[in-house]
């Protein structure tokens, strides 16, 4: 009888520490259901795609990056800076705008990584969204319920802290 004590005891703990996984997504129920509702968007669209990654600084630039997707394939990434105050007086003016297609793609290192939508969502599931302490954590879901803000800021970091995504539209192709 006091080995089943022992045993129930032990399995009590292991149970309450398994709950307790630092694996823990926040926004954990709500990124289920934006899932779901990529994944019945990418059939619909038979994988292909666009969606435009926005984001902007503090001292006043913001830049664009298109994505084009077909058949779950990065074939397009077209970036420009649609303000450009702030934003180095060195910079080329073929860094102001570019498109990259094929082998080209990823040649830039400005603009949104070129991604498709299953490696955003693999990345907010295993990365953006998990807890973390002294971090805000965001997660928006303004494209018909797919992703439109997902990452984390740490609280004690002043200007442009957000590692993530903020992705400003999402359509069929």
């Amino acid at each position: 009888m006091k080995n089943k004590a022992y045993l129930i005891v032990l399995l009590l703990i292991g149970s309450i520490f398994n709950s307790c996984d630092s694996d823990d997504l926040e926004y954990q129920d709500k990124f289920e259901i934006s899932q779901k509702t990529w994944l019945n968007f990418k059939e619909s669209s038979n994988n292909s795609y666009k969606y435009i990654v926005t984001l902007g600084s503090w001292v006043g630039f913001v830049w664009e990056t298109t994505i084009i997707v077909e058949n779950g394939i990065v074939t397009q990434r077209d970036f420009e800076y649609t303000v450009t105050d702030g934003i180095s007086t060195d910079i080329q003016p073929d860094e102001i705008q570019w498109t990259e297609t094929g082998s080209e793609i990823g040649s830039h290192e400005n603009g949104a990584e070129p991604i498709t939508l299953d490696e955003v969502y693999d990345k907010a599931q295993n990365d953006w969204l998990i807890e973390r302490s002294n971090t805000t954590t965001y997660f928006e879901t303004e494209n018909n319920g797919m992703i439109s803000t997902c990452g984390y800021e740490n609280n004690q970091c002043e200007d442009d802290c957000f590692i993530g995504i903020r992705i400003k539209v999402i359509e069929t192709l």
